[in-house]
């Protein structure tokens, strides 16, 4: 499971809105701090970039089974518009995007087509930058 932007932020509230006992103070607390506030930086990311990352990357993805559609037999009509701007929305139709870009890719393999496939690759690496969240560096306890 991938939580979404609004569930890490409720998890972040959820775990710091009742202290908890004294047992749980100190390095368990300073922890649990640290861990929130990690969540925190990585959530901020996220909601700078979610929209734009998940929009480029449907068009992408969209435009990739566009091109093989004709090749490959591909039925793109059905495939979900990417005009919406929620990161749930975009997501939902990512979804079912990424399912079509995987049976293109199986296809293409079947077929042994090393160009789509290096093409393929290639759309990969770049929805993996497009989604790239940065870790800070941390200090040493």
């Amino acid at each position: 499971m991938t939580p979404s932007l609004p569930d890490i932020l409720v998890g972040n509230f959820m775990c710091m809105a009742d202290p908890g006992p004294p047992e749980q103070q100190g390095e368990f607390m300073a922890g649990k701090v640290g861990l929130v506030a990690l969540l925190s930086l990585l959530a901020a990311q996220e909601a700078e970039r979610g929209v734009a990352a998940r929009v480029e990357e449907n068009a992408l993805i969209r435009a990739m089974l566009d091109e093989a559609a004709a090749d490959h037999g591909l039925d793109v009509a059905g495939l979900p518009a990417t005009d919406a701007l929620t990161i749930s929305a975009l997501d939902g139709g990512n979804a079912v995007l990424r399912k079509a870009l995987i049976g293109l890719h199986e296809a293409v393999e079947a077929r042994d087509d090393t160009a789509r496939h290096h093409a393929i690759l290639r759309l990969y690496v770049k929805m993996a930058e497009l989604r790239r969240l940065d870790l800070p560096p941390l200090p040493a306890r």
